[in-house]
């Protein structure tokens, strides 16, 4: 799964790990981006002893067999830690999928948690090129599911979306237990607090949609819009 940060990515994590049939990995090329770029995230000395710095060591683990041997793997990965020098020939063993948010969205809640953002930092530009390769390689679209979707109809997004990747639907995607999960990465007291609270897709406060992002802030959302305007285009529709 293909993602920018602040995507609902982890909460889609969750509802593929509450399956008893699949394993999951989260952002498993943190460490190699943080080690590569020199990039100040929080917790970032934790993260970088926590995986893998060496970006063929993390590609190889993927493509291993599924943790305690599970018919899934759930591969969460973030567009813009596939830095440009790390090979992509792996991704076509894996069914991809991409899963996008309107900027605006994205924009409010990575601020909230850094003073300072970038277009590269959310992953818009990232997640394209990566959509791209996949249609050329594939010549039809991937799934493409939209967060806001999601959490307007759990049920019927997560069923278009198996039923896009070939696996069942199962009731237990919809809630999960609240807290931290040992599979969580060691980011996630910087980041996954809502998600630790939660027991399912839960929708932002309307009040969000009121909140007006910054000069700085609109242009980058500006950016972003067209590349997820272009990727919207592509989206599932709701399963009846």
């Amino acid at each position: 799964m293909w993602s920018g940060p602040r995507n609902i990515s982890t909460a889609m994590m969750r509802a593929f790990e509450n399956r008893p049939d699949c394993a999951v990995v989260d952002e498993p090329f943190y460490a190699a981006f943080l080690s590569a770029t020199g990039q100040n995230h929080p917790l970032r000395e934790a993260v970088l002893a926590s995986q893998p710095i060496n970006a063929p060591q993390v590609i190889t683990s993927l493509l291993g067999p599924a943790p305690g041997a599970r018919a899934i793997f759930y591969q969460k990965h973030m567009t813009h830690h596939m830095l440009p020098d790390i090979d992509r020939a792996w991704i076509a063993a894996c069914r991809n999928a991409f899963l996008i948010r309107a900027p605006k969205q994205v924009l409010l809640s990575y601020h909230a948690r850094r003073d300072t953002v970038t277009l590269e930092d959310i992953g818009y530009v990232q997640q394209a090129e990566l959509f791209d390769a996949v249609c050329d390689r594939l010549g039809k679209v991937p799934p493409v599911i939209d967060a806001a979707d999601v959490l307007a109809d759990p049920r019927a997004m997560l069923t278009s979306l198996c039923r896009a990747l070939d696996i069942p639907f199962r009731n237990e995607m919809l809630s999960w237990p609240a807290g931290p999960r040992p599979t969580d990465g060691v980011w996630a007291p910087a980041w996954y607090g809502a998600v630790e609270r939660s027991t399912g897709f839960q929708a932002s406060p309307e009040s969000d949609s009121a909140v007006e992002l910054n000069a700085e802030l609109r242009s980058i959302e500006d950016a972003a819009q067209a590349i997820y305007q272009r990727l919207q285009r592509y989206k599932l529709q709701a399963c009846s």
